[in-house]
């Protein structure tokens, strides 16, 4: 394959394929990369900056690479390419988290970063385009390294979210939806699908029609949110028990 095809618009390629071997296997490195973060606990701070510093240049560059791409082949709007839905804000803010060590950020991060992505890594919005054009790598580059982050941010640094951590998660993400929905009637956008499902197939296809889904997605969020936060519950539980109790 030549460079000219890897970048092109009109894709010859193989199609993507739902968990096909291509897919199956991105997935694989992905959960590899974050196992492999777990050596960096007994590194110096030297080396955990450095690869903080790694992978936030490298979510930033795929992003900006990506508007590039939706530039030059004559698909960039403001209706598709705003960083509003959730996983493009997220490569920004996952990438400044990295870099500051923001506990705000990381509370976003940990809950939306790694439902959102996760979402996206098994339902993926590439189109047509499969391995090993551009658009596949791109797309599992930034949502993959999301995760990336979040996971790095609590295992490597030990950060970890609060039951208030899921408070303000909740709340502010609710306040942005609103935003968000403003935006969209306004400039006829659909950021968040939160105006209408989105073309490809995903998750929402099971849901019930628009404006209904809507709510579905804040309960399915919450609960997604809500299984993240069951390995902290579990270690709160564990550390009380372990606590001796007074005479």
């Amino acid at each position: 394959m030549n460079i000219g095809q890897f970048f092109a618009k009109e894709w010859n390629g193989p199609a993507f394929e739902m968990f096909g071997p291509p897919h199956v296997a991105a997935l694989l490195v992905i959960i590899l990369l974050n196992i492999g973060l777990l050596r960096f606990k007994s590194t110096t701070e030297q080396a955990r900056r450095r690869l903080r510093w790694t992978l936030a240049i490298i979510l930033w560059v795929n992003e900006v690479g990506w508007h590039i791409w939706n530039y030059a082949v004559g698909q960039w709007d403001i209706q598709t390419m705003l960083p509003l839905h959730l996983c493009s804000l997220l490569v920004w803010g996952g990438a400044l988290a990295l870099v500051t060590r923001n506990y705000g950020i990381y509370e976003f991060m940990y809950f939306m970063g790694i439902a959102g992505a996760l979402q996206a890594l098994l339902t993926p919005d590439v189109g047509i385009y499969g391995f090993p054009h551009y658009r596949f790598w791109q797309t599992y580059i930034s949502h993959g390294l999301i995760i990336t982050a979040a996971i790095y941010m609590t295992v490597v640094e030990g950060f970890r979210p609060t039951w208030k951590s899921l408070g303000r998660v909740f709340i502010w993400m609710n306040v942005y939806m609103g935003i968000v929905f403003v935006v969209n009637q306004w400039i006829g956008s659909n950021y968040l699908f939160i105006a209408r499902k989105p073309d490809t197939a995903s998750l929402l296809d099971v849901l019930p029609p628009w404006p209904y889904y809507i709510a579905y997605i804040e309960v399915i969020g919450l609960v997604m949110c809500l299984v993240l936060y069951i390995p902290f519950i579990i270690q709160d539980w564990q550390a009380k028990r372990t606590v001796p109790s007074s005479a």
